[in-house]
């Protein structure tokens, strides 16, 4: 079973959010970490872009198969996980440790579109 974190929001493309203030860290899931296998390479976006929820902001690509990463809120890149340039792997040693990038939120209330844990594990039971 994939490990499913309380207090995050999930969407139904398997990235996650942790909101700290006005700001949200992005990544993928345990279960799509899982499902996709050895990580080899994230595509992500510059500081400054705009993502917004619902389009794509990047890319995960693995040894089986290559991801569209599909933002869950909108906002403005004010970071990204520059580690995972280098060890892209990162991300199946720990999805949730490992965010691809962190945004500042430009609406919260698109959280409540969002999945809570509970929810989020029956949705990985039926994938």
């Amino acid at each position: 079973m994939a490990k499913v974190i309380e207090g995050l929001y999930y969407s139904e493309s398997h990235e996650y959010v942790r909101v700290e203030g006005e700001y949200g860290y992005i990544g993928i899931s345990d279960f799509a970490q899982h499902a996709l296998g050895n990580i080899v390479y994230v595509d992500m976006p510059e500081v400054d872009d705009e993502v917004v929820a619902g389009e794509d902001f990047g890319a995960v690509e693995s040894v089986k198969a290559a991801s569209d990463l599909i933002s869950p809120v909108s906002g403005t890149v004010v970071e990204v996980n520059e580690a995972l340039e280098d060890e892209p792997e990162l991300v199946n040693k720990d999805a949730f440790e490992n965010w691809i990038i962190k945004v500042e939120l430009t609406d919260k209330a698109e959280l409540d579109n969002l999945m809570d844990a509970a929810a989020y594990e029956k949705f990985c039971e039926n994938e």
